[in-house]
């Protein structure tokens, strides 16, 4: 007797699940899209961090690149990485050298353009969970198949082929929707995915960029 009940409520339950899944596919959409835009801040906060840390490292050179106002950061960040190549290229004893091994300590100290773990992370499951919208419908579809099947209120099987049928209406906008969210989230990563790469590959080329400084000045300082 005890096991009916639980049958029962469990149907119950995966009944009224079944019935809202349109809508809590629908949710958990625009939370992604919310995730998306949060995303989107905390990219452009990296670049302003990366493009005013090199700015500071490259203040006292005298030939540091200066560009318009509107210049996009990863633009600024590639001509100060530019800016430095130049001074490590030239004389190792000119006074640009000697501003950069200043500078070196405080700027290797701080180290914000190593911190993006969180980012990174983020940023691969929000686009790696966008294969789950099809599934999600799949899910449901298959949710209301089983609800309808396991129900028994009637004894000539009327009933479950009604429960069924009643299902799959709300099953089928689930799956549609689930396919609309797969479309827009993909084209949203499209366009933000060469962005979020691109924010690695300036923070990877900082981080060379540095050890090549450090292992410069460090043998022209041994040599000397």
């Amino acid at each position: 007797m005890l096991l009916d009940i639980d049958e029962k409520a469990l149907i119950q339950v995966l009944g009224v699940i079944s019935q809202f899944s349109t809508r809590i596919v629908s949710g958990i959409f625009l939370m992604h899209l919310f995730v998306f835009f949060v995303l989107w801040l905390w990219w452009r906060q990296h670049l302003r961090v990366l493009v005013q840390t090199l700015r500071d490292f490259t203040s006292k050179l005298n030939h540091q690149s200066r560009l318009d106002a509107w210049c996009h950061p990863t633009e600024q960040i590639d001509a100060f990485l530019a800016d430095v190549k130049d001074v490590m290229a030239g004389p190792k004893d000119s006074e640009d050298r000697k501003q950069l091994q200043l500078r070196l300590k405080l700027f290797d100290e701080k180290r914000r353009y190593l911190s993006a773990v969180g980012f990174e992370t983020s940023y691969n499951i929000c686009r790696t969970m966008i294969e789950a919208y099809p599934l999600f419908g799949i899910l449901g579809t298959l949710l209301a198949m089983a609800v309808g099947l396991a129900s028994r209120q009637a004894g000539d099987g009327t009933g479950n082929v009604t429960m069924i049928v009643s299902r799959l209406g709300e099953a089928i906008w689930c799956t549609v929707v689930g396919l609309v969210a797969t479309l827009v989230l993909m084209f949203i990563n499209s366009i933000i995915e060469p962005r979020f790469q691109k924010l690695q590959e300036n923070r990877t080329a900082i981080r060379d960029a540095v050890q090549h400084v450090k292992r410069e000045l460090s043998t022209s300082g041994g040599s000397a």
